[in-house]
């Protein structure tokens, strides 16, 4: 036996279980300690803690703020670009409307220059038959008196006796013409 060995046993000392004093001083330690932390470090981290919680409560409630404000913002804005929306369509059948509008003066303009188109070629057309029926009466008129001296013999140079027989003769072909269209007609 080793006289490290021999002391051990003739104390009955356990090598795990401290002495007394180191537990009692180890105590006060540690009430030291528990005493400072809880005066001087726990303040200060339920200080801290408090100002991170009031931080992110506020981030929160800021946040959400923000997302009302956003939400307000975004109805507004859809509000609008529907009004837009329909002040687009309201633009574009007035718009339509305007053209239909322009369309019918236009075509009204255009009935009546071709109505007018069409009434002064009429009368140009009824001018240039006057003028030919007068021609070809004239005409007829000189060749019916030539055929008469022939037929005759004597001269119709009389101009007062020619003028009635010319007319005399042109009324008898009006009536002639008069009646064949009244013939032609009735069929």
């Amino acid at each position: 036996m080793t006289p490290t060995t021999a002391l051990l046993a003739a104390e009955d000392i356990n090598p795990l279980v401290p002495a007394t004093y180191d537990i009692v001083w180890s105590f006060v330690c540690l009430i030291a300690i528990v005493f400072f932390f809880w005066k001087y470090a726990l303040p200060v981290f339920k200080k801290v803690l408090a100002e991170r919680t009031n931080a992110i409560e506020g981030g929160i409630a800021r946040a959400e703020q923000a997302q009302v404000e956003a939400k307000a913002a975004l109805d507004k804005y859809n509000a609008q670009l529907a009004e837009a929306r329909g002040e687009a369509a309201r633009i574009r059948d007035d718009a339509r409307a305007q053209g239909q509008k322009i369309i019918e003066e236009m075509r009204e303009q255009a009935q009546q220059e071709s109505q007018r188109i069409v009434a002064t070629g009429q009368a140009q057309l009824a001018a240039q038959r006057q003028q030919i029926v007068a021609e070809l009466r004239a005409d007829l008129g000189r060749t019916a008196v030539d055929l008469a001296e022939r037929v005759v013999g004597e001269s119709l140079a009389d101009d007062a006796r020619r003028s009635g027989t010319v007319d005399r003769f042109l009324d008898e072909l009006d009536a002639m013409s008069g009646s064949a269209r009244a013939t032609t007609a009735g069929e």
